[in-house]
């Protein structure tokens, strides 16, 4: 199997002088392609800050992080906004909806911006509306929708652009316990069948179960 994800001996510091703090020292793991990995570690431990790290989203870091295979640290930002396009999807606590878009509107946002046409992405809509099981709520708006319906649109979105990678950052986080089953189970399914490469941040052991592997962060470094 391909190493789509690594990170070897990353730190990230936050403040200067007395006032540092060393969030992440000398972390290092990787994730399979096709693997469904749960993040793990104690409120704090840096677990979102190198999931952000890996999406690109933050860039200022010591160590190496490859993604796909190619070097985080060392793409220049019109190269780095490609592969995120392209390669990664992204699943927040927060939903991040657009309240005054519908829900199919809402999933096809990104490749819409980045210059494909509606009519082109149709197959694919249909597809993922039946896989989150939103055919039906496909002209609704977010805010008549349930926290869990709204993460469901969130995670379409992410998805439509058929990535290699989803890193979700405590995707359940703000759902209720059925909800959350809901959600796992709906990421399950999306590693089993379109073959995902999942890397969630969670602080639940019943959602990292889900999951096919276990790391966990711990003083600044990953364990397992």
């Amino acid at each position: 199997m391909n190493k789509i994800i690594e990170v070897n001996n990353v730190s990230k510091a936050f403040g200067k002088n007395e006032n540092i703090n060393q969030v992440l020292d000398g972390a290092s793991m990787s994730v399979e392609q096709g693997e469904f990995v749960s993040l793990m570690g104690a409120s704090g431990s840096g677990k979102s800050t190198l999931l952000y790290l890996i999406g690109g989203l933050d860039r200022n870091f010591e160590g190496n992080i490859s993604v796909c295979g190619k070097d985080i640290g060392a793409m220049k930002d019109k190269e780095l906004s490609n592969l995120r396009l392209r390669n990664m999807g992204f699943v927040f606590q927060f939903y991040n909806l657009v309240m005054n878009l519908n829900v199919a509107d809402n999933i096809l946002l990104p490749q819409t911006m980045a210059g494909k046409k509606k009519s082109e992405l149709k197959g694919a809509l249909d597809e993922i509306l039946e896989i989150t099981g939103l055919t039906e709520k496909r002209k609704a708006m977010p805010n008549t929708l349930s926290g869990g319906q709204q993460q469901r649109v969130a995670i379409a979105r992410a998805v439509i652009g058929n990535p290699q990678i989803i890193l979700a950052d405590e995707p359940t986080g703000n759902l209720d316990k059925a909800s959350s089953i809901e959600i796992m189970e709906l990421f399950s399914r999306l590693n089993k069948e379109k073959g995902l490469t999942i890397l969630q941040v969670t602080h639940s052991e019943k959602c990292a179960a889900y999951g096919t592997r276990t790391i966990m962060l711990e003083s600044g470094k990953t364990i397992g």
